[in-house]
């Protein structure tokens, strides 16, 4: 028998809304993609029970964390660790990064798994910052990593996009940095979407200039880079980059509007994955890049196609406050006890976006538990007022 709960319309009007019964079965184990290099950009979660106000509280319930990461583990994704979708740089304070890196990497040895972890500049305080200065911190958070045992995103960096003059300090940072790393690294291209602090990379707010800069940089370096995550959710400008890097460097697509035919590909290249909405989606993930190993290409769409509505959802501006509903798809989903995120970031976005969130992941059978998805959908609603017709 189908469930239905309350919800808010768009208008602030209430409507009844019908769960699907149709659910497909989700994996709960699924083998490494062997045609794609997918990493899932991994959510923390916050201990809600940690004393003082939820808006400064940083305690992460260490516990929980880990356990997501092996559900994506288990569903033959790679890990991408401390990363913005870890709230890195939105709640997620410099000094938690390490330990957080650490747990995740031995987790990760334990079993065998794939792992890449975030390295930045947020251990230096806001604004520009002298370049040698820049470098340094990049370099102390890329040793940490790599002592742990980990594989290095090099992240895009707030005080060198506020310090540099132009490509030039790009093309010397970068080369400074990469040429002291033991293992290749993945770049990382995120777009003022994302962040508004990041636009103008790569010292030109023109794509295609920026595009020659970090082509520059990967050229010069390439014996020590893997790949580039970009996220500019320009699918001109990704497919443009695949053309312009050499073959050895894998683009890995985070654009979470447009990631189906992106990794798809087209005659010359493909994108991999480096995907915030992968944290989210993780089985249909799964079930469709084995369709992909298996040549079928159309399968491999159709199972994402009713994840691009809900990723749209998700992501919408503002574009960085896209975690909560990551988290809250975790907590309605049976993945976390409660829909509590570091920092109080769980406020910044609105009961009606949280609904249409719902739907569309109901719709694209996210729901393991019916059930039990909408008893925690209903309390989530009843904060905001929204109480069940009788």
């Amino acid at each position: 028998m189908a469930i239905t709960l309350t919800l808010p319309r768009e208008d602030g009007t209430l409507e009844p809304y019908r769960m699907r019964d149709d659910a497909p079965l989700l994996p709960a184990h699924a083998a490494p993609a062997r045609t794609r290099v997918a990493y899932a950009a991994a959510h923390v979660v916050a201990d809600p029970l940690a004393p003082g106000s939820p808006i400064t509280s940083t305690t992460v319930d260490w516990d929980a964390t880990l356990a997501y990461r092996h559900h994506l583990w288990d569903l033959g994704l790679r890990v991408a660790e401390a990363m913005d979708t870890a709230q890195r740089g939105t709640g997620l304070p410099p000094d938690l990064v390490p330990e957080l890196i650490r747990r995740s990497v031995r987790a990760a040895r334990d079993r065998g798994a794939a792992i890449a972890c975030g390295a930045a500049t947020d251990s230096l305080p806001p604004g520009p910052a002298p370049l040698e200065t820049v470098v340094s911190a990049y370099r102390a958070q890329c040793d940490m990593i790599e002592d742990a045992g980990g594989r290095v995103v090099l992240m895009a960096s707030r005080q060198l996009a506020t310090a540099a003059t132009g490509p030039g300090d790009y093309e010397r940072v970068y080369g400074r940095v990469l040429r002291g790393l033991a293992r290749p690294t993945i770049l990382h291209w995120l777009g003022p979407a994302f962040d508004p602090a990041l636009a103008g990379y790569w010292g030109s707010a023109d794509v295609a200039e920026a595009t020659k800069v970090v082509t520059r940089v990967i050229e010069d370096n390439v014996d020590g880079i893997d790949g580039i995550k970009v996220s500019l959710l320009d699918t001109g400008a990704e497919a443009a980059l695949r053309r312009a890097v050499p073959a050895s460097v894998r683009v890995y697509t985070g654009d979470d509007f447009n990631y189906p035919s992106l990794i798809r590909g087209d005659a010359e290249r493909h994108s991999d994955a480096l995907l915030g909405v992968f944290d989210a989606i993780a089985p249909l993930a799964a079930v469709a890049l084995q369709a992909l190993d298996e040549g079928d290409a159309d399968r491999f769409e159709a199972v994402l196609a009713p994840t691009v509505p809900l990723a749209r959802k998700l992501f919408e501006a503002p574009t960085y406050h896209y975690k909560t509903g990551i988290v809250f798809l975790a907590f309605v989903r049976g993945f976390q006890t409660h829909f509590r995120m570091v920092a109080g970031m769980e406020s910044t976005r609105s009961a009606v976006h949280l609904a249409a969130v719902f739907r569309l992941a109901d719709q694209a059978g996210l729901f393991p538990d019916p059930e039990l998805a909408a008893d925690r959908m209903r309390g989530v609603m009843a904060l905001a007022g929204v109480t069940e017709r009788r």
